[in-house]
């Protein structure tokens, strides 16, 4: 994997909550360089590289996991499937099966739309990974940010990830580089003897 913000940000709450950590930030390195993650109140803002996606073709097969086909097919790592409004993300079907007959590895696909409570909302599937669908993915706004930044004229912008456990996000535009700003909370500790 080049890029996992749940690890990221794991491995930064660890260090802060439980190993103490007094400082501002965190430096990571990993395969896509340098990752920084800044303490700001009780939230973690990833530094991470900013992945314009670009025009581009739908493969067949995941075209036809979608219970509804999307407006605008763009691609950086992952596939970006824009649609018409916050509705139509949370309707989306996936047809696991389908889905599961195409290998993106490291990749996904996201399906985004504008937001009504927020400027955009996405959802993000891995095909053939062992959970279909995934809670808040920090790498997804990666290519989320610039296309939103670009398309409602803002740097700053307001995210929701629409899975079942439900994501807000922070963004921030810095062209070479996205803010992802968010909290982090433990869900589970525990001891090892050696």
């Amino acid at each position: 994997m080049d890029l996992c913000g749940h690890a990221t940000l794991a491995a930064a709450h660890v260090i802060k909550t439980f190993l103490n950590y007094d400082k501002d930030s965190i430096l990571f390195s990993s395969a896509s360089g340098p990752l920084k993650v800044t303490f700001s109140g009780e939230r973690y803002v990833l530094d991470f590289p900013s992945r314009k996606p670009v025009s581009a073709a739908l493969p067949d097969v995941i075209s036809r996991s979608l219970s509804k086909q999307p407006q605008l097919v763009l691609k950086a790592r992952d596939y970006v499937l824009v649609y018409a409004v916050e509705q139509d993300i949370r309707d989306i079907q996936i047809d696991r099966q389908m889905l599961d007959q195409i290998n993106l590895d490291p990749g996904g696909v996201i399906i985004t739309a504008p937001g009504e409570n927020c400027d955009f909302v996405s959802r993000f599937f891995t095909p053939q990974a062992s959970i279909l669908e995934d809670p808040v993915t920090g790498s997804a706004h990666c290519s989320l940010i610039p296309y939103w930044s670009e398309k409602l004229g803002k740097k700053e912008l307001k995210a929701l990830q629409l899975s079942e456990r439900l994501g807000t996000l922070f963004c921030t535009d810095n062209g070479e580089r996205v803010l992802i700003a968010g909290h982090a909370r433990t869900y589970s500790a525990g001891k090892c003897w050696l």
